[in-house]
């Protein structure tokens, strides 16, 4: 399985642009971050990442198993 899902979107991606711009960010304007409505969403939302990459792990090691033995 070839798909991957973050689980790092609660927190910022920051890129080279917007730390050089931070500089000149004395107000905190450039602050910004996934928001969830609620905190239980967030949670939910993490959670239900974090079982979506256990699933990914359990698939990928089945996969190499398999093809493992398909060498042997």
């Amino acid at each position: 399985m070839n798909k991957t899902v973050k689980s790092d979107f609660l927190f910022a991606q920051p890129s080279f642009a917007s730390g050089a711009a931070r500089v000149l960010d004395l107000f905190g304007g450039f602050d910004d971050y996934n928001h969830s409505e609620t905190p239980l969403e967030a949670d939910g939302k993490a959670i239900a990442a974090d079982w979506i990459v256990v699933g990914q792990d359990i698939c990928d090691a089945i996969g190499q198993c398999e093809e493992e033995q398909q060498v042997a």
